[in-house]
């Protein structure tokens, strides 16, 4: 049986959960998500904490027991207390700044980039080179932080790029290091 699946998703206070079928509502004090779960799992609610359980002992249930359990947990995580992404810029006249909701990228192309964030996702930018992608739906708040490191992905020869906080570049050496 999974070992993530097993475990029980404790509900913290001012979060309620309404299961209706194959659908989970979670709402709190950061907004409310929705999913819909695949048949072959069921969600019980028993006082404050909510269990996963498998339909059955088929392949499939098997593969979404896990899954399901840590998608319901995040949308708890999220509507209580939201998740963050970071990342940096490194480059020279490399930096980053915020219009209205739009997110403007000067990376060394001959034109700025700008990235609109989708709904319920918020990007902030500390001194021009860090950037806090933070939302309640973590799904989306990662797609987004890929999408905006994929404008400029660190180069491995000096390492300039858009990068996660904490990344670690294995940087090459050039045509000088090779002897």
């Amino acid at each position: 049986m999974s070992r993530i699946g097993k475990r029980p998703i404790n509900i913290p206070n001012k979060v309620t959960v309404t299961i209706d079928g194959q659908t989970v509502s979670v709402s709190g004090p950061k907004g409310s998500l929705s999913r819909e779960l695949p048949e072959q799992v069921q969600v019980e609610q028993e006082g404050q904490t909510i269990l996963v359980k498998r339909r059955d002992d088929s392949r499939m249930a098997r593969q979404r027991h896990g899954l399901c359990r840590t998608l319901v947990a995040n949308m708890v995580d999220g509507v209580s207390v939201g998740f963050v992404k970071r990342l940096q810029i490194q480059g020279v006249g490399y930096r980053a700044q915020v219009q209205g909701s739009k997110l403007i990228l000067n990376v060394g192309y001959s034109k700025p980039v700008e990235i609109d964030p989708p709904a319920g996702i918020q990007i902030a930018v500390e001194a021009n080179t860090n950037l806090i992608i933070s939302g309640i739906n973590k799904e989306l708040v990662g797609n987004t932080a890929a999408k905006i490191r994929d404008v400029r992905p660190p180069e491995v020869y000096k390492g300039k790029g858009i990068r996660y906080e904490g990344e670690v570049i294995k940087l090459k050496p050039g045509k000088a290091g090779k002897k």
